[in-house]
């Protein structure tokens, strides 16, 4: 008999996934409290068994595009169908909504993973088993917290420059605003739901900034203005950034999604370390 699915209760939901999510078990609660508040115009739902739960969500890009964003099943029920029987319901759940592609990938702005974890062996199984096909490849970096994150010299370079670096307070509509109109909407939400947000301005011109815990306990994201770039901005709020992470009670952080592996590890010595399969199957 197929388990039986029903709308989640999302303490439970907490206490299934850090059971099941043994390489992310101390972040789990924190996973499923981001996922149920995402941006508002987002559609989403979070299903459930006796031991198991998807959280999964229609994309604000692409409507025709789906996202199973957390699957979880507690170890004591695993093999009993749970997750087949939770990605047939969250796959039902996304049709009714138009939804004409499911993905095994992180939905941005608010993701748990860009994908499956390659360690999560019998989740990739499943996908694979379903028809689902692996169409990328992404990967995190990790930094020791340990290493030296001073960055006197370079505040008192960047403040003979004219540049001023700042912790941003409650109100970051401005540096919101800077990031939108560089880069994304989706970026800009992250930055102004990060745990941490740092910018350089100069003049009162927004010219670069660094977030983290936007996605719990991870960096990013960041970027440079392109006239600012040269100026040494990034590497300096990448460890203001990492410094508040340390401060925090992080030993370590996984830099999210990278893309320019060289900066990162020659800035703070970050290495890869976490890949991620991203998968998808068109709905019939």
């Amino acid at each position: 008999m197929s388990p039986t699915v029903r709308g989640a209760d999302l303490a439970e939901a907490a206490r299934v996934a850090a059971a099941a999510l043994t390489l992310d078990a101390s972040e789990a609660p924190g996973l499923v409290r981001r996922l149920a508040e995402p941006p508002a115009d987002r559609r989403w739902t979070a299903l459930a068994t006796d031991g198991g739960v998807v959280m999964t969500s229609v994309s604000s890009r692409d409507p025709e595009v789906g996202h199973l964003d957390l699957l979880a099943v507690h170890p004591s029920v695993q093999g009993r169908g749970h997750g087949r029987a939770l990605v047939g319901a969250a796959e039902e759940w996304l049709r009714g909504h138009g939804v004409r592609q499911a993905r095994f990938a992180g939905n941005p702005p608010c993701y748990a993973w860009p994908g499956i974890d390659v360690r999560y062996t019998a989740a990739a199984c499943l996908a694979e088993s379903l028809g689902y096909e692996r169409y990328h490849v992404a990967w995190n970096m990790t930094a020791d917290l340990r290493a030296d994150l001073s960055v006197e010299d370079d505040l008192a370079r960047l403040e003979q420059a004219g540049v001023t670096v700042r912790a941003a307070g409650a109100d970051r509509s401005a540096v919101a605003a800077f990031v939108e109109e560089h880069w994304n909407e989706r970026w800009a939400w992250e930055a102004a739901n990060a745990t941490g947000l740092h910018y350089a301005e100069r003049d009162g011109r927004v010219l670069a900034f660094a977030a983290w815990g936007a996605r719990p306990a991870w960096f990013g994201p960041m970027g440079t203005a392109p006239d600012a770039r040269g100026l040494g901005l990034g590497g300096v709020l990448l460890r203001r950034c990492l410094a508040e992470q340390r401060a925090a009670g992080q030993e370590s952080a996984e830099i999210g999604w990278v893309g320019p592996l060289r900066f990162y590890s020659r800035a703070v010595g970050a290495r890869a370390e976490r890949v991620f399969w991203l998968y998808r199957r068109d709905l019939a």
